[in-house]
């Protein structure tokens, strides 16, 4: 009938046997629709039938969809069949299978609606992903629309109060400063619109609901109206935070940071109906399912014994030939300034960041266009090939004329005039060997990578042109570690980029890598998140495959190995390193153990460990996503940028990790915040996983709300005016350091022109919205990059009206920046779980794009160079009393300002140590007005230190200087109470730090993958595994960092000389 849901049903039926269904393709169905098409079309309107039936299977004017539980998925990979979708199965009167099929035409104001949603996408995401999704069956295409997935259960599952209101806790213990407050009453005011205002004195250990009771309580005794039905939350007066939950008071960050900072708490009583609302407003697709019926195993794809009518797919472990490729050449539209002589193609099978064999072609001279026509043969079986393999092509100068092959001792001809032969070859000139891939190479010029098996779990065929990368230069700035290795990506500048052309076999049919060897195993739809099972990482459980005769022995052994190992967890890294993942049989049990192993049994940091490029294979990461589903949103925010880098190291865009952070984001705002701002750097900086960045940001940002569309796209907004304004600046103001009086006019002018929203929360805390900014407050500052001094409004707030202030900065990286105070974070919560608390000030820092970022201006604090300028002007570096006495003026309270001091200074100490912190002159050191020392400018980590003329400027181990340990009561080497609790507090943070060693190390491997110039190998963490001493026991380690302090004691002047050196030359 002509209805918009035309329902056709599909039967499978097999003269043999109903038990299973026979082969029916898709295109039987429409072969069936093309020989009804004449008669239907003739009699169309008498039959009242559709004019076009064979329309319905055009995908540009029809879907076809099928009902699996409460949702449609459509059918809409062609490579798949009916029986290996996993569409739901009922049975006729004849006992024969049968599933249905709904096809829907599409609508031309869908298309409408979805271009416009699409145009706000591309802004807030920063690239355009439609000018990509050409290809139907593409990867970005498919996983846009296997994204919506998760997403749909996230959404279905989001409690939207809590998400609205989620406060701002935490599991620390309480500090012991604040420990007089549990015995003592706390004084809260209440504001209800502006209709009444009132204070309450209420105990730390009562939750917001008692203060909404007392609230409640006190309406009806003022009788003051107002809806009784509405449900009520407490939200922080002048702050985008909320107190809500079943937490005490002490728990809230917020509560803690009013009673360390001695400041009254202002809470606004708001009906959950006046919040922004968070309504869904895009169109989502329907769902599309994979490769992943219950016939699409090992055994029902097999070869052996069926006809070739009954062949529709071929499985990937049938095909015992070996890997080859056909490398027909390279042609590139305008030769390099300084081309090579001659180059070769080297063409190597990568597994992660590993390069499992390799092989390279004859050299030629280099020219525009260069031809081979040249079989390249590897060592590897088709059959070997594991989910997430590479091919990968370098084109490399030669460093002579001898090609850096390695000849076969006994060569025959390299070529194959038979593309596709069933019988192997003779041993070819050039084989592939498993070689270090630096040893020999010749300069590498470009690279591209192909995933050998792609986002379908279809083996690649036929002929492909990659568009190639040029090879970086280490001289042009930060790139991506090892993105030759790690990225699928090719140019997208294909009029100006070098283009490579080859052939791989063909083969009559789809070959598939199948989901598991058996139907009746049922695990292969649990191990992908490309199976039917998986929803979100939330529902999945490992079942694999129960133990085959052959291997029970073996399996005994592994499985009492597990046993016995759990309490040696921290091991499963070493063990999974030393797999050989190119053997089937030997990942079978390998993956058999692992499911056998309950993710709560593994420390986060073996987790974190496991998502890092040493472990491509899929299973072994789902366990460590499995282990992080259990942590708390401040946890998740911890690792948040760490999770973020690790998307890089994912074969493929839909990932385990990669669903399992659209969830945790979907389901925590602040969470969502920073993956939004952390993905969207990734989208502007890093070309080779920008798309797969940009399709994750998307699928997050569909589900968001509008509420906080709304809030990215003034954020955006932004950050656009303010990037704009401070190129003008530095255009205008060249010079290093010298600006004009008139600077400060200049840039207030180009900022009230600017297109700055009227209000918009803070990138790097969205706790904090800001107003109309402040132009007389604001300023370009004399450093090179000439970063904006910028001074906002804040919110209406009974408390304070202290402008807020940030620092602009365009040309600059701030990606180290952040990582070392979320390293600072990470320490903190380290001491704090052992009621240590020592005051470190982690300030916001975010990178809003590429070189683009904001940081947090911390009030009432001041240079150590400003405060010893202030005591006698640059020769009061060596005045050991100037700090002191500005202290002391500054705080009345000396004993507790000296008590903060000793503190955060022995904090910052161990911090800096141990992340080898430089370039520490008095302009990168601060002190806030009750005696909290802090560091800025993070620009030099790990041991790398600034030079002067060619030699370190820097000797001292620390900054520990004869004014800070005056302040402390050392002096002239006297002791002193003070002095002793700071190196107590050293030691015990320093062995607090050393049981934890393994994270931090983990933490800074894994922001390898962000190219950080300073951090930008694996043997950057050898100065973190040294400083941590990890070789030695406790007792060596307190006694060495006792050594340090020492050190640092005797060194002091060499500081101070620093210190006068830089403020009388100024250098920075």
């Amino acid at each position: 009938k002509c209805r918009k849901f035309k329902v056709l049903q599909v039967l499978m039926s097999s003269r043999h046997d109903c038990s299973r269904p026979q082969p029916k393709f898709l295109h039987t169905l429409l072969f069936c629709l093309k020989v009804l098409q004449a008669f239907w079309s003739i009699n169309a309107q008498e039959r009242n039938c559709h004019p076009d039936p064979f329309a319905i299977l055009d995908p540009e004017k029809y879907i076809l969809l099928y009902a699996r539980g409460d949702d449609w998925y459509e059918a809409h990979d062609d490579c798949q069949i009916i029986r290996t979708l996993d569409i739901p199965w009922s049975r006729d009167d004849s006992q024969c299978l049968v599933a249905h099929i709904v096809a829907k035409p599409l609508v031309v104001g869908d298309s409408e609606q979805r271009n416009s949603q699409q145009q706000c996408l591309t802004y807030l995401i920063g690239h355009d992903l439609e000018k990509e999704a050409s290809d139907r069956l593409g990867e970005l295409t498919f996983t846009r629309r296997k994204l919506a997935s998760p997403r749909r259960l996230e959404l279905r599952n989001r409690d939207e109060i809590l998400y609205a209101t989620e406060p701002w806790v935490t599991q620390a213990p309480i500090p012991s400063e604040l420990e007089d407050w549990l015995n003592r009453k706390l004084p809260v005011t209440l504001h209800y619109v502006n209709k009444i205002s009132f204070s309450i004195q209420v105990d730390l250990k009562a939750t917001p609901d008692v203060l909404l009771q007392v609230f409640r309580r006190v309406m009806a005794d003022q009788k003051v109206e107002y809806d009784t039905s509405e449900e009520l939350v407490l939200k922080v007066s002048g702050r985008e935070e909320f107190l809500s939950g079943e937490n005490t008071l002490m728990d809230f960050l917020w509560v803690r940071q009013c009673l360390k900072a001695n400041q009254d708490l202002h809470l606004s009583v708001v009906p959950v109906s006046h919040l922004a609302a968070d309504s869904i407003g895009f169109v989502d697709w329907p769902l599309v399912d994979g490769f992943s019926g219950q016939f699409s195993s090992h055994e029902d794809l097999c070869l052996h014994g069926k006809d070739l009518d009954d062949i529709f797919m071929i499985s990937l472990w049938d095909c015992n030939r070996k890997f080859r490729v056909n490398l027909l050449g390279f042609d590139i539209p305008h030769l390099p300034s300084k081309p090579p002589q001659s180059v070769y193609v080297e063409a190597s099978i990568l597994y992660g960041g590993k390069v499992i064999c390799s092989v390279s072609s004859l050299p030629k001279p280099f020219a525009d266009e260069v031809l081979w026509n040249e079989w390249l043969y590897f060592d590897i079986l088709l059959r070997d090939l594991p989910r997430g393999v590479k091919l990968s092509f370098t084109i490399n100068a030669c460093a002579s004329d001898v090609s850096p092959t390695t000849k076969d001792p006994k060569p025959t001809s390299s070529r194959d005039p038979k593309a596709s032969g069933s019988k192997e070859s003779k041993p070819p000139l050039y084989s592939a060997k498993p070689t270090d891939p630096q040893k020999g190479k010749g300069k590498v010029l470009y690279f591209v990578n192909l995933l050998l098996i792609d986002h379908r779990s279809v083996l690649s065929q036929g002929p492909y042109t990659l568009h190639m990368w040029s090879y970086p230069d280490p001289e042009d700035g930060a790139i991506t570690y090892q993105a030759d290795k790690l990225s699928s990506a090719t140019n997208p500048h294909i009029d100006e980029s070098m283009a490579i052309s080859f052939l791989l076999d063909r083969y009559s049919f789809p070959v598939v890598l199948p989901n598991t060897f058996s139907h009746n195993d049922g695990s292969a739809n649990s191990l992908s998140p490309h199976g039917k099972t998986l929803q979100g990482p939330k529902t999945d459980k490992v079942t694999l495959r129960s133990p085959s005769p052959v291997f029970n022995t073996k399996r005994d052994c592994l499985k009492r190995f597990r046993e016995e190992s759990v309490q040696y967890g921290s091991n499963l890294p070493h063990f999974l390193r030393n797999v050989d993942w190119l053997d089937r049989r030997v990942v079978e049990d390998v993956h058999w153990l692992l499911g056998l192993w309950h993710p709560g049994e593994l420390d986060v940091h073996v987790a974190l460990e496991l998502l890092s490029m040493d472990f491509p294979d899929e299973i072994v990461r789902q366990l460590a996503v499995q282990r992080l589903e259990s942590l708390h949103n401040d946890d998740v925010l911890k690792y948040l940028l760490q999770l973020v880098q690790t998307l890089k190291v994912e074969p493929y865009h839909d990932s385990f990790l990669a669903r399992y952070l659209i969830q945790r984001a979907l389901r925590s705002k602040r969470i969502g915040h920073y993956f939004f701002w952390y993905m969207r750097s990734e989208v502007a900086g890093c070309p080779y996983f920008r798309q797969r960045m940009a399709v994750i940001l998307e699928a997050y940002l569909l589900g968001c709300g509008q509420a906080m569309i709304s809030s990215f796209t003034q954020q955006v907004q932004a950050v656009e005016a303010l990037q704009e304004v401070a190129m003008i600046i530095k255009r205008l103001y060249p010079d290093k350091t010298d600006l004009p009086s008139s600077a400060a006019l200049r840039l207030q002018e180009l900022l009230r022109n600017s297109n700055l929203p009227n209000e918009f929360l803070l990138p790097f805390d969205p706790r904090i919205k800001v107003g109309i900014i402040l132009l007389d407050k604001c300023k370009v500052m004399a450093s090179k990059k000439k970063p904006l001094w910028l001074e906002f409004s804040p919110m209406p707030s009974p408390v304070s009206n202290t402008p807020v202030g940030i620092i602009f900065k365009e040309g600059d990286d701030l990606r180290q920046d952040m990582l070392v105070i979320q390293t600072l974070v990470v320490m903190e919560s380290i001491w704090q779980e052992e009621s240590l608390d020592l005051n470190l000030i982690p300030y916001g820092c975010i990178s809003t794009g590429h070189n683009i970022g904001m940081i947090e201006i911390v009030r009432n604090a001041a240079t150590i160079a400003a405060v010893q300028k202030s005591h006698g002007g640059t020769t009061a570096a060596f005045r050991n009393d100037a700090l002191f006495e500005w202290l002391k003026s500054k705080c009345p309270l000396q004993e507790i300002a000296v008590e903060r001091f000793v503190k955060s200074c022995a904090g910052y100490c161990v911090a800096t140590y141990v992340l080898g912190i430089g370039d520490r002159h008095n302009d990168n050191i601060m002190i806030t007005d009750q005696g909290n020392l802090f560091h800025i400018d993070f620009g030099h980590i790990l041991g790398n230190r600034k030079h002067f003329l060619g030699v370190s400027r820097e000797r001292a181990p620390f900054v520990l200087t004869p004014d800070f340990l005056y302040v402390m009561g050392r002096v002239k080497g006297r002791n002193s109470l003070y002095f002793q609790r700071f190196r107590d507090t050293c030691t015990k943070a320093y062995l607090l730090l050393r049981s934890h060693s393994r994270l931090l190390v983990t933490l800074f491997s894994l922001m390898l993958l962000t190219g950080i110039p300073e951090l930008s190998a694996s043997e950057d963490m050898r100065y973190l595994r040294e400083a941590l001493q990890e070789d030695q026991n406790e007792a060596e380690a307190k006694e060495h960092f006792l050594q340090q302090i020492a050190e640092c004691e005797q060194l002091g002047w060499t500081v101070q000389a620093n210190w006068w050196i830089h403020m009388v030359a100024g250098i920075k």
